[in-house]
This record gives C-alpha cells, sequence and structure tokens, in this order.
C-alpha cells in the first residue's frame, strides 16, 4: 500500500458502511487532511475487494442445512441487473453471490446454484416461485452435475402463501439499501465487483446484530482479525 493503510481500510470500510467515494473523499480532507479523489476511493474498495474475495473463497466453512436463496434487481445506470444471493440460516453467511445482466433464466439460476452450494452441501434451499428455479434444480441436483450432490428444493410462493422468503429478503434489505446509496450503480464491469464488497462487508465484517458475532466467525473462520478488520483480511491475502 502506497498509502497509510489505516486510511485505505477506513475508507473501504465506510465506504461499504453508508458513504459515497465524494461523502468519504470531502471526510478525509476536512477531518484528516487528506487529499484522496473519489476515484482513488472507488479504485482502492474494488482493488482491495477483489484480492480478499480471492482468498475468502479458499477458506472452509461449517454451515448449516438449510439454505435459503433469492434474487433482486440492481439499478445500474437505468438498466435492471440481478443479484442473486444465498444465505445459510445457521450462520447467516452468504455463500454464493452471482450478477446477471436482463431477466433470470435457467442458465443463471444454474450458475447461481452452483456458486450457492460451493462452500457446504445443504439438504434443501428454498426459493420463491419463480419458474426458472425448479428446472435449473431438476439439472443441477437430480442428474449427478455435481457430485452426486441432491439438494431439495422449497418453494415459497407468495401467490399462494401470502408469505415472502423473508429469511433471505432481511439480507437483501441491507444490501439494496446501501445499493440506493450509490445512487445506482454505474459501470457493469465495476458493480459485481461492488456487490461482492458488500457481501464480504456481511460476512466478515459486521457483527449480526443480536448474535454479536459476525457470519465467518459462526461458520467456524475466527481469523483473529483485529478491530481493523479490512486491514486485518487483507494482510491475510497477501500471505
Amino acid at each position: 500500500m502506497r498509502n497509510n493503510p489505516k486510511i485505505i481500510t477506513m475508507t473501504i470500510d465506510m465506504y461499504l458502511s453508508n458513504l459515497s467515494s465524494r461523502k468519504m473523499r470531502n471526510q478525509l480532507r476536512r477531518h484528516l487532511n487528506e487529499k484522496v479523489s473519489h476515484t482513488s476511493v472507488l479504485d482502492w474498495v474494488r482493488k482491495y475487494v477483489l484480492r480478499v474475495h480471492n482468498y475468502v473463497e479458499k477458506l472452509g466453512y461449517n454451515l448449516g442445512d438449510s439454505f435459503y436463496a433469492d434474487e433482486t434487481d440492481i439499478n445500474r445506470k437505468g438498466n435492471w441487473d440481478k443479484f442473486w444471493a444465498c444465505v445459510d440460516w445457521n450462520t447467516r453467511l452468504i455463500t454464493g453471490v452471482h450478477y446477471t445482466v436482463g431477466d433470470g433464466t435457467i442458465d443463471n439460476a444454474k450458475e447461481f446454484l452452483t456458486k450457492a452450494v460451493s462452500k457446504g452441501k445443504p439438504k434443501y434451499i428454498q426459493t420463491d416461485g419463480a419458474q426458472f428455479y425448479p428446472k435449473a434444480f431438476k439439472k443441477l441436483f437430480y442428474s449427478n452435475k455435481i457430485g452426486g450432490l441432491t439438494v431439495e428444493h422449497k418453494i415459497q410462493n407468495y401467490q399462494k402463501t401470502r408469505k415472502h422468503n423473508y429469511k433471505i429478503e432481511t439480507v437483501f434489505m441491507k444490501l439494496k439499501d446501501r445499493v440506493e446509496d450509490f445512487r445506482g450503480l454505474k459501470c457493469l464491469w465495476s458493480a459485481p465487483i461492488l456487490l461482492l464488497g458488500l457481501t464480504i462487508q456481511h460476512n466478515f465484517i459486521e457483527p449480526h446484530t443480536s448474535i454479536r458475532k459476525s457470519p465467518c466467525q459462526l461458520a467456524g473462520q475466527d481469523l483473529d482479525l483485529g478491530e481493523n478488520r479490512w486491514l486485518g483480511l487483507i494482510r491475510l491475502s497477501m500471505d
């Protein structure tokens, strides 16, 4: 890091928490007399998010057997893309994410579900009633495509039950609130990286409000990151 590591990691943490790149730039100037452009803020976020993501994807996790998956619309410069995420309910760890352009398809769902089970072997995954999920499940889990892994598909169809797939919605609410703070996403190449950053923020940085632990700790990865958890993750990723 050419700049002060504490400045960089504070910037990443606060950007992914609630400040825009321009507001973060202004805070650094007003309070720390650091002259950093808003583009540098984004460059730091994208660079270290990718580095940390590559590291945490190689870790092993102790997960439960009930996963909850869903997709949500993401505003990117007036286009509505889809962000897919799967959560292990025992630990609240986001087990896999996927970013796609346009409407959801069976192939999109297959690629997403493959990522969703890459860290664990759930007995079932619950989704909403979207029509592409049953066909994706059939092609993946009932045809020995993923090492013979069989996963039951539970459907929470709001039209029939009047109940939402609420366990995943609680996670999406936080992610979507932050995307709205971005005032929408701009570049297609950058948008998936920023969503990965929010995923890392959820899994490793911010403790669950009721459990007082981060999902990674509950999943058996208490990495002894210290108070500056982004700095701890980046150091581990560079070893």
